[in-house]
């Protein structure tokens, strides 16, 4: 039975142009439930302008000031509100017609419009998982006080969202989150060192943008998303465990205390989580591929090698010290990536920048917003000048 449309929900993208974002409109294209309100990108003018063009949002937001007259010249000709600026980024997030805001901006930089949205009680469908990693209890608590609903966009977590539906919370016993693996899946330390970046970007299973198909190399992306469980589901840290499943068919699970398990499965297509996140509470028919069983006659699991692959280990042990150390540990990770897609560092090199900042940065045990912004920079430094950049 089709729903009946009273109201599209109108949708701001916060990180439009990225890999998140355009996949997002691909879904509001072609849903007649939802609608492109507010697109927001840092600085890619170029196709924010064709977005803009095509969709006619009621307003587009340009972070970087510079380009904002490029943007206004563009789409002088059509009724769009064309704003610049960190703070406006934010404050288009409260127009009335925002029924809900996705956060697909990358990085520690997505983390204030995350905030700005919650406290301006709009629902978020969260991809910027940097959020959780850096400010979860902030976040957590932001959430409880003001009832606003988080929607895990993240193909894991929105698995474990769905698998936790009508189950009481003290019946979860663990959660199970899968990883692909990466393209250097079953490679030894030593095979790691002369990997290039070329390879590290062909990811065999998801189309991701740079800076996430590293992290899924270097199992780092798998280690952030088990801080961000911590939060999104209440969880302590033993009851988040990590395997590799190569195919990628199964999403993630959950364990329940009686020993029955629940799996999220689906073809690895980033659009279906964003196609949930977008339309819930209700499931919405879609005209993306199907899973056939008898493409996938095998289906395997292993243990991470955190030996070979340390990210994971790190982003534990961050985890379990908790206060500003998973601030610190997303900084020394952002700056260690973005040197090795420069290709400054080897790709072994990025966990040694990481716990060598880990071990310098100055310990809070219950940060404030205001200290995690120092953190992060603090941490940033020191990564960079490891290798003196």
């Amino acid at each position: 039975m089709e729903l009946e449309i009273k109201h599209k929900r109108g949708i701001a993208i916060v990180g439009s142009t990225g890999s998140i974002g355009t996949q997002a409109l691909e879904v509001i294209r072609h849903s007649k439930y939802l609608q492109a309100e507010v697109l927001i990108t840092n600085n890619n003018v170029e196709l924010l302008i064709q977005q803009a063009i095509e969709l006619e949002p009621n307003a587009v937001v340009i972070v970087d000031k510079s380009k904002y007259t490029w943007l206004k010249e563009n789409l002088k000709h059509l009724p769009i509100k064309v704003y610049a600026g960190e703070e406006a980024a934010k404050q288009v997030l409260e127009y009335d017609g925002v029924d809900m805001v996705l956060a697909a901006a990358v990085g520690f930089a997505g983390l204030s419009t995350t905030i700005h949205a919650i406290q301006n009680k709009k629902p978020v469908a969260l991809a910027n998982k940097e959020s959780l990693v850096v400010a979860g209890s902030i976040i957590h608590d932001l959430v409880k006080e003001l009832n606003v609903p988080i929607l895990p966009v993240d193909s894991e977590h929105s698995a474990i969202f769905q698998c936790l539906i009508g189950e009481p919370p003290h019946s979860v016993e663990k959660i199970i989150l899968t990883a692909s693996g990466g393209p250097f899946r079953g490679y030894s330390k030593e095979q790691l060192k002369d990997v290039t970046l070329k390879q590290a970007l062909q990811h065999p299973n998801w189309k991701m943008g740079n800076k996430i198909t590293i992290d899924s190399a270097t199992l780092m992306n798998k280690g952030l998303e088990v801080i961000e469980a911590k939060w999104l589901f209440d969880l302590k840290p033993e009851q988040i465990e990590v395997v590799v499943h190569p195919q990628s068919i199964i999403h993630s699970m959950v364990q329940f205390t009686d020993g029955s398990i629940k799996a999220q499965m689906g073809l690895p297509d980033m659009k279906l989580p964003i196609h949930y996140a977008l339309h819930y509470p209700d499931r919405v028919t879609s005209a993306f591929e199907r899973f056939d069983f008898t493409k996938y006659p095998q289906l395997t699991f292993v243990m991470p090698d955190t030996q070979a692959f340390p990210c994971l280990q790190l982003a534990y042990e961050a985890l379990k010290k908790g206060g500003n150390i998973p601030c610190a540990l997303n900084a020394a990770n952002e700056k260690a990536v973005h040197l090795f897609l420069q290709e400054k560092i080897k790709f072994y090199q990025i966990p040694m920048v990481i716990e060598s900042v880990l071990q310098k940065i100055h310990y809070i045990a219950q940060p404030k917003l205001e200290d995690l912004t120092q953190t992060h920079n603090e941490a940033y430094t020191l990564a960079k000048n490891i290798f003196n950049f």
